[in-house]
C-alpha cells in the first residue's frame, strides 16, 4: 500500500473511541454511571468492570478534552503507521493497562495509608500509545518510525512527569485526583506491547553493501559475460622491467 495514503482505519478509529467517550460522559452527565460504578477499584471485585469501561468515563469537561485530542492523534498514527498490529495494541494495551492498574495496591506514597480509589478516565490508553509509538520507533530503527517517535517526544514527552505522583513536586493540601498509577500502568504495558512486536511490520532497511563480503565476482553475470566476449581486454599487459640501480653505477660516478 502507498504510504503517502491515509489509511480509513487511521480515521475510522479515533472517531470510534472519541464517539465512545463522549457518549460515556454523556451518559454519565444523565445520571448514569454514578458513584463509582464502572471505575477501576483496585483489589476489589466490583473494580474489575472498570477494566473494560473506566478509559470511557471522565469526571468533568476539561478530563475529557484533555484526553481526547492526544487519543485523537495517537491512534491516527498508530493506525497509520501499525496497521498490522494496530488492533492487537490497542485493545491489549486497554484491556492489560485497566487490569494492571486493578491490581496494584492504592497505597498513598506520601503516608503509605491504603486508600479506597476510583479510576477513570482514557489517560493510561494515551500513555500505552506514545510509550509504544515512541519505543516501536527506536526498536524497529526504521527512519519513517523515529521520525514518528521523535514527534511524540516533541509533543507528548512531558508526559513521562505524569507517572509520579504530584505530590513528589507539590505541597498539595489534599491527594491528588490524577492517578499516577494509570499513567505508569500504560506506559510500562505500551513498552513492552513495542517489544513484543517490533519483528513485525516496518523495520530498519539494510542495503546489500551494508552486509560484509556483498560482493562475488563469480555471482555477477554481467562481469562474466563481459570476461568471455571480450576475452582480448584481459590479455596479460607487457610492463617495463623495474632498473637496478647498480647496473648504473659506472655513469654516475663519471657524472
Amino acid at each position: 500500500m502507498i504510504k503517502n495514503i491515509i489509511h480509513k482505519k487511521a480515521i475510522f478509529a479515533p472517531l470510534l473511541m472519541l464517539s465512545a467517550m463522549w457518549l460515556g460522559y454523556f451518559l454519565q452527565a444523565q445520571g448514569f454511571f454514578a458513584s463509582c460504578f464502572g471505575a477501576i477499584i483496585p483489589l476489589l471485585p466490583e473494580g474489575l468492570l472498570g477494566i473494560i469501561t473506566s478509559p470511557l468515563l471522565h469526571g468533568s469537561i476539561d478530563h475529557i478534552v484533555s484526553n481526547s485530542i492526544p487519543i485523537a492523534v495517537l491512534m491516527c498514527l498508530l493506525y497509520q503507521f501499525y496497521p498490522l498490529v494496530a488492533n492487537k495494541v490497542f485493545i491489549i494495551g486497554w484491556l492489560a493497562t485497566g487490569l494492571l492498574l486493578w491490581a496494584l495496591p492504592p497505597i498513598d506514597i506520601i503516608t503509605g495509608q491504603y486508600t479506597y480509589t476510583c479510576t477513570i478516565g482514557a489517560s493510561g490508553v494515551v500513555y500505552v500509545l506514545a510509550f509504544f509509538l515512541f519505543f516501536s520507533g527506536v526498536f524497529k530503527w526504521n527512519m519513517t518510525l523515529l521520525t514518528i517517535s521523535l514527534l511524540v517526544v516533541l509533543y507528548y514527552g512531558s508526559l513521562i512527569w505524569g507517572m509520579f505522583p504530584e505530590e513528589l513536586f507539590y505541597n498539595m493540601q489534599e491527594p491528588s485526583k490524577i492517578s499516577w498509577q494509570a499513567h505508569l500502568s500504560g506506559a510500562l504495558v505500551g513498552s513492552i506491547l513495542a517489544f513484543v512486536f517490533k519483528n513485525i511490520g516496518d523495520k530498519k532497511k539494510r542495503f546489500i553493501w551494508e552486509f560484509p563480503n556483498y560482493y562475488s565476482e563469480k555471482d555477477d553475470k554481467l562481469w562474466q559475460e563481459y570476461k568471455e566476449n571480450h576475452p582480448d581486454d584481459f590479455l596479460e599487459l607487457p610492463y617495463k622491467k623495474n632498473e637496478d640501480l647498480w647496473d648504473h653505477l659506472e655513469e654516475i660516478r663519471k657524472k
